[in-house]
């Protein structure tokens, strides 16, 4: 049972990391603008539609990873 929570374990900190680094950074606003990059309206909303859905799968692999890791460590 502790090696199948330790591999699920694994795993939720790969895609943890993974949805991390594809969020944008919240400078990359500003630095959209100073490039002279035009978004579209559309364009705008997709961008923070994704970002917001990167963001609750990261609250979402943090809570699971932490659960995890509890459990983990009450199994004897």
């Amino acid at each position: 049972m502790k090696l199948v929570f330790t591999i699920i374990q694994v795993l939720a900190s790969l895609f943890l990391i993974a949805v991390v680094l594809l969020q944008s950074g919240k400078r990359s606003g500003l630095s959209g603008a100073i490039s002279g990059v035009a978004d579209t309206f559309l364009a705008k909303n997709q961008a923070k539609t994704w970002d917001a859905r990167l963001a609750k799968m990261t609250t979402w692999v943090a809570i699971l990873f932490i659960i995890l890791t509890l459990a983990i460590n009450l199994i004897p």
